[in-house]
């Protein structure tokens, strides 16, 4: 088994087909997403290959260290974090081909109007171990 992350971004992906914003969906649209995202979960759940998901908020805030006794900067919240990541879920299953297959399926959520919104997912493997020093690709 490969455990695999579905990246759901707000914007900054291709345009998907339905590419309405959730926050011009009506409360029954909505509903009907969040309904189709739980129950993807739940079937794979019981197929053992759901490891975990959540929805992120659109805000956020970049942090980095300041040296030695001082205290962490900060420098936002940004507005391009809305760009960034939606959401995740980690997968855990025998194939690539079956990781495109599940991402494929989550893609096909209903968005605006009840149609499929056909978005893009960022399908990314985790690392199996920890590359060497050599392998790193940003040395």
């Amino acid at each position: 088994m490969a455990k695999y992350l579905l990246l759901k971004h707000y914007r900054g992906a291709p345009a998907a087909v339905n590419d309405v914003p959730m926050d011009k969906w009506t409360p029954e649209e909505i509903s009907a997403h969040l309904r189709y995202m739980n129950e993807f979960a739940a079937r794979l759940e019981k197929t053992g290959e759901f490891v975990d998901g959540q929805a992120l908020a659109p805000e956020g805030t970049f942090v980095r260290y300041d040296g030695e006794g001082r205290p962490p900067v900060t420098d936002g919240p940004f507005a391009e974090t809305k760009d960034l990541i939606a959401g995740w879920m980690v997968i855990d299953v025998d194939s690539y081909e079956r990781a495109i297959e599940l991402a494929g399926e989550l893609s096909a959520a209903p968005g605006a109007g009840g149609k499929p919104i056909h978005e893009w997912l960022e399908v990314r493997p985790f690392l199996a171990a920890t590359p060497t020093i050599t392998e790193c690709p940003h040395r």
